[in-house]
């Protein structure tokens, strides 16, 4: 029996050491290069589909009755539209009945503009009918939101046909048609994109939940929801549920011990098909390229694993990343190989931020190894190259925010940093970006692009944009055809002591260019080994070598306000040459200057 026993428990570790050194993950996301986007914010490409007043109903602040118009695109963020005052409430309660009208359209008409930029993959926020601008509220997982396309009159009309958990009376509205099209044109640029699974919760305009609240006890959905209480006059009790941490907006889906249970579990599996294979003919061409997932770590691993499996069915290729902002150690139980590629790294970004943003409480360069070899050798030597290297997203504030408010608060203590980084914090700097600022942005946009994982931008971070958490991270986007109102009031409505300019950095623009450039012409930036060359904790310079093949580049980063001079062991039989600068490097001894960097390429 003992044999027995140790042969069993030898061949599973046998197993799990396979597991974990294969690689699962999609080769294409290791050089991938995000572009996150929220699709209401980002472009208005059709304003015949423009929401209406009554779109709104059901989604917090709860008020569709007051007076209401579409936002002007390029308003005063902090400023009270005519319409806004007449209701007597406060901003925070106005910025989230606003609409701006961006929709698919929109996405489409400047799929040329991140081609230029040089993305490669896309990332968007919520795209299914919901009330909300932010679409985490889904009245339904398959269907495209109707005023994200050309006839969201037509559409509704059309699904009012259909019988919801029937996936063979679902029909294809015109918003779906545009969302395909989306799809066709980035994969004609030769780009992928992924979609937001929100699986845990749906919202108070689901029709799973209508019919619940409609006809209680005797709902055919009534096991959908986390439900505590029914209408009962018998037993003097209301209606009641479980809604998402308590916001009622967000009605949780039953899960058991396997996770989400039998019923919403199909609907699930059957909307990732209708998404992954439109046409069901085993050519995903025409389908999305894998799925982001909202709140993961709030649904159990036992249906994850199933999903997963369904999904790698579907598209082998597919790549599925998550939300799970935890620790290193928390996040190792999602990514052994069974259920995500990758999590959205925020554990980068946080030491990024103790590094390159903290002063009172920054982290010296080798304390900043530490922690980035601890990210890479934490989970499968793959799973490291497809992680999303992001610095801000939209739950957070922007990163140029974040810069202008260094140590306000630790970025890695999520939970407070969350309240304190929102601008409803009258210690939360809103103003715009100086000089300084945006530097110490292009420095991290060094690390950013040259580091092992896929690097990750918010829309508009490019061009500039600042803000606190949300809402305010979610401005509309900058754009050259759009001349935008000064910022001239604070969140509480007073005037700023400075108006400030709302206009696109083109610098910056073209300093993220570059980079991304440098990162594309490279497989060892993309698919390279990492080594650490340098870490001086006086000079605060920071340096790692990137290596693939006969490809071998070396990364140096000054994060000190003084110019720093390094000794680097360069062949003398090699030349080397300054990507970054342009320049060739014809010394041992190398020169950075303040919050800057080098980029340089042995060359053979």
């Amino acid at each position: 029996m003992l044999l027995s026993i140790l042969f069993t428990l030898s061949l599973s570790q046998s197993m799990d050491k396979t597991m974990n050194e294969k690689s699962f993950v999609p080769e294409w996301a290791k050089s991938a290069l995000w572009y996150q986007i929220f699709p209401e914010r980002f472009r208005n490409g059709d304003t015949a589909n423009d929401p209406k007043v009554e779109n709104i109903k059901g989604a917090w602040p709860q008020d569709a009755e007051s007076p209401w118009e579409i936002h002007q695109w390029n308003s005063d963020w902090y400023k009270l539209q005519s319409y806004e005052k007449l209701n007597g409430k406060d901003i925070w309660f106005n910025i989230q009945r606003r609409r701006y009208g961006g929709d698919l359209q929109g996405i489409i008409d400047k799929l040329d503009y991140l081609s230029e930029l040089g993305i490669n993959a896309i990332y968007l926020n919520p795209i299914f009918e919901a009330p909300s601008m932010h679409k985490y509220d889904g009245a339904t997982y398959h269907h495209v939101d109707p005023n994200f396309g050309p006839d969201p009159k037509g559409d509704r009309e059309k699904i009012k046909t259909e019988i919801p958990h029937d996936p063979s009376t679902w029909i294809w509205t015109e918003a779906d048609k545009l969302f395909l099209k989306l799809v066709k044109e980035v994969h004609k640029r030769d780009m992928k994109i992924i979609i937001d699974g929100v699986f845990n919760h749906m919202g108070i305009n689901s029709w799973a939940f209508k019919d619940v609240v409609k006809n209680q006890k005797k709902s055919r959905y009534k096991n959908w929801f986390k439900i505590k209480s029914w209408d009962d006059d018998s037993l003097k009790t209301k209606f009641s549920y479980e809604g998402w941490y308590g916001v009622k907006e967000l009605p949780e889906l039953m899960q058991d011990e396997n996770g989400i249970t039998e019923e919403p579990k199909k609907y699930i599996f059957d909307i990732t098909k209708r998404w992954m294979d439109p046409n069901n003919d085993g050519n995903t061409e025409d389908g999305i390229d894998g799925w982001r997932l909202d709140v993961a770590f709030m649904v159990k691993h036992n249906f994850w694993k199933d999903w997963r499996m369904q999904v790698k069915a579907i598209n082998p290729n597919s790549y599925i990343t998550a939300e799970i902002i935890d620790s290193v150690n928390a996040n190792k139980a999602y990514l052994k190989g069974d259920e995500f590629d990758a999590v959205m790294n925020y554990n980068f970004a946080f030491a990024c931020s103790e590094f390159f943003i903290d002063d009172k409480n920054g982290i010296s360069p080798s304390e900043f190894d530490k922690k980035l070899t601890t990210l890479r050798n934490a989970y499968n030597k793959d799973v490291a190259y497809v992680m999303q290297n992001l610095f801000d997203s939209h739950d957070t504030a922007r990163l140029l925010s974040q810069i202008i408010n260094k140590d306000i608060h630790k970025f890695r203590d999520w939970g407070n940093y969350f309240g304190i980084s929102k601008g409803d914090n009258a210690e939360f700097e809103t103003r715009a970006p100086n000089e300084t600022d945006v530097q110490i942005m292009k420095l991290m946009i060094i690390m950013q692009m040259t580091y092992v994982g896929a690097p990750m931008i918010y829309y508009g971070d490019e061009v500039g944009m600042w803000g606190a958490n949300d809402p305010c991270c979610r401005k509309p986007m900058l754009w050259s055809d759009i001349n935008y109102k000064n910022e001239k009031l604070n969140p509480d409505q007073s005037p700023r002591d400075k108006s400030y300019n709302v206009r696109i950095n083109d610098d910056l623009f073209n300093h993220y260019k570059k980079l991304i450039d440098i990162r594309k012409s490279h497989k060892a930036l993309n698919i390279g080994e990492c080594k650490t060359i340098l870490t001086d904790n006086q000079k605060e310079v920071f340096g790692f070598e990137r290596s693939y093949q006969d490809d071998r580049i070396i990364i140096l980063l000054n994060n000190s306000n003084l110019a720093q001079t390094v000794k680097l062991n360069l062949a003398e039989e090699k030349s080397y040459y300054d990507l970054l600068n342009d320049e060739e490097i014809k010394s041992n001894q190398i020169l950075l200057n303040p919050k800057w960097g080098r980029i340089i390429k042995e060359e053979n």
